[in-house]
C-alpha cells in the first residue's frame, strides 16, 4: 500500500483476547503489507480487550511491552477494554474515585446479580472494584446461552488469564503472580483516545477527519463532552462505565456528532462492522476459530492474521 500525500499510516487492531500466535502474524502481515517507511512511523492503536479467553494473556502483554523499544518510531496507543479495566481492578491497580467515595458505593446498583455471578470475596474484595469482583468470581451457571459455549470461570471468562500466571481461577495469588512491567502497562491503559487530521479513504474521495477510539463507543444520549471528560480523567466511581462495556447503547455515533467528520472506532461488539464513519474492529470477539483483524487508514484496508499473503 501507498500512502496518500500529508496523511498518515494509522493501524486499529481489534480485541487480541490472549491470542498470542493471532497477535503475532496480524502483525506480520501488517508489516508486509504496508510500505516500510509508512509503517516504521505509523500510529497503531490497539482497541482493548487483551486478556482473557485465549490462553496466553501473559505472552499477549509481554508482546504488546516490547512493541515501543522494538519499533522507536512509531506511535502506540493502548486503550483499555472492559476486560483489561476488570483485570486492573482485581489487582488494586484502580486510582480511586474522584468523588472520595469507596468502591464499594458502586456494588450496591448490581448486588441482585452478586450470587449468581459468584462475586469474589476472598482477599482484598473489600477495597475491589465491582468489575474486578465479578471478572475473579465463579458463576453459578457454566453456560452462556447468548453465545452457546461455556464460561471459562466467570462472567468475564478470566480463567485462561489466571492459568496464563500459574495460578488457579479466582486465587488472589494472581496479585503477586503478575510481573511489575505488567502491573504498569494495565494502570497506564487510556481510556480514550483522540487524533486529529486523520485522513480516511470514502466513495466521496479522502476525508479529514477527527478520531475517537474508545473500546465500546460512546454512549446515546448522554454529552458527549461530559462522556470524553470522565473518560481522559479515568472517573473509578463509575461501577460499569458504558463507553467500555456498553453494547446497543454505544453502537451507533451520538447524534450530536453525526453532522461533523468524525470517526468513532472500537472493539468490543464481537464484530467486523463498518458503516460510514463508524468502524467496530472486532472480528474474533476472543473465540479460537475466529480472527484478530486490523483496518488501516486511510485506506480502509482490512488485516487479518488468517490472510495469506503473497510476495
Amino acid at each position: 500500500m501507498s500512502e496518500p500525500p500529508q496523511s498518515r499510516t494509522i493501524c486499529l487492531i481489534g480485541d487480541i483476547h490472549g491470542h498470542i500466535t493471532k497477535l503475532q502474524n496480524l502483525w506480520s502481515n501488517l508489516e508486509n503489507t504496508i510500505d516500510p517507511l509508512h509503517f516504521k512511523t505509523a500510529t497503531i492503536i490497539f482497541l482493548g480487550d487483551y486478556c482473557d479467553r485465549g490462553p496466553q494473556t501473559r505472552q499477549v502483554i509481554d508482546y504488546l511491552i516490547s512493541l515501543p523499544s522494538r519499533y522507536p518510531s512509531q506511535k502506540h496507543v493502548f486503550l483499555a477494554g472492559n476486560h483489561d479495566f476488570a483485570f486492573t481492578a482485581f489487582l488494586r491497580l484502580l486510582p480511586p474515585p474522584l468523588d472520595g467515595s469507596e468502591f464499594s458505593e458502586g456494588w450496591k446498583e448490581f448486588e441482585d446479580n452478586e450470587e449468581r455471578e459468584g462475586w469474589f470475596n476472598g482477599d482484598g474484595y473489600e477495597k475491589m472494584h465491582l468489575q474486578g469482583r465479578r471478572w475473579s468470581g465463579t458463576i453459578k451457571t457454566q453456560f452462556d446461552t447468548s453465545k452457546g459455549i461455556k464460561y471459562h470461570g466467570s462472567i468475564y471468562d478470566a480463567a485462561p488469564t489466571f492459568h496464563s500466571y500459574g495460578v488457579p481461577h479466582g486465587s488472589a495469588d494472581l496479585v503477586k503472580a503478575v510481573p511489575d512491567e505488567h502491573k504498569k502497562f494495565l494502570a497506564d491503559l487510556v481510556w480514550v483516545h483522540e487524533e486529529d487530521e486523520v485522513f480516511m479513504n470514502t466513495d466521496d474521495g479522502v476525508k479529514c477527519c477527527k478520531l475517537i477510539a474508545v473500546h465500546a463507543g460512546l454512549e446515546k444520549g448522554v454529552d458527549v463532552k461530559e462522556q470524553l471528560k470522565y473518560l481522559k480523567a479515568r472517573d473509578t466511581g463509575i461501577p460499569k462505565v458504558q463507553p467500555l462495556s456498553g453494547r446497543k447503547n454505544v453502537w451507533d455515533i451520538p447524534e450530536e456528532l453525526s453532522a461533523s467528520s468524525t470517526i468513532i472506532v472500537s472493539g468490543h461488539h464481537g464484530k467486523l462492522h463498518i458503516e460510514g464513519l463508524r468502524l467496530i474492529i472486532d472480528e474474533g470477539g476472543g473465540l479460537h476459530d475466529k480472527p484478530v483483524a486490523a483496518v488501516v487508514l486511510p485506506f480502509m484496508k482490512i488485516i487479518r492474521d488468517t490472510d495469506v499473503l503473497t510476495k
